[in-house]
């Protein structure tokens, strides 16, 4: 749980923004170098982020439902605090993994798209680069929803502040 403030921001999208650029341009580049000793990507080479993916988000909404009905603390049926705070971690550096990774599979299909013609090989190459991007970019989007989860809800006006 966080407040402005206190403990970790919350990730800007800009700052993904830019590592995925960077890690794009540094892809593309060792692609164009290496691309001729490097071993055929598998269609589902980037297919597990899908799955890590998919766990955050049910974790997200699991500690949303927590949260919504102010079942925080120790109790048997609540979220921990300190799970909370796991989670919010899992998500920053979640995102910032899946930000890196979309860079990655940018640069591959930067090179790859306008080679298909040309090399058989990047042909072959391009679907798995696909799927690849496309969990990079549904693990940023479960990591960016999971960290809003993990926020304090807003005391209500008839409410004491704790």
């Amino acid at each position: 749980m966080t407040e402005e403030g206190k403990g970790l921001k919350p990730t800007r999208i800009s700052e993904l923004a830019v590592l995925a650029a960077i890690a794009a341009v540094a892809t593309w580049i060792l692609i164009r170098v290496f691309y001729g000793s490097m071993p055929p990507i598998p269609v589902y080479a980037g297919a597990s982020l899908y799955f890590v993916a998919v766990a955050e988000a049910v974790f997200a909404f699991v500690i949303r439902s927590r949260v919504k009905n102010r079942q925080v603390g120790d109790g048997l049926r609540q979220l921990h605090p300190i799970t909370a705070a796991r989670a919010l971690a899992l998500a920053k550096a979640s995102a910032l993994v899946g930000s890196a990774t979309v860079g990655v599979w940018v640069g591959v299909l930067v090179y790859l798209i306008p080679q298909r013609s040309v090399l058989q090989a990047a042909a072959s190459d391009t679907p798995g680069a696909w799927v690849g991007l496309g969990a990079a970019i549904a693990l940023v989007a479960a990591a960016l929803w999971l960290e809003h989860c993990c926020k304090t809800p807003e005391d209500t006006p008839d409410e004491p502040a704790h």
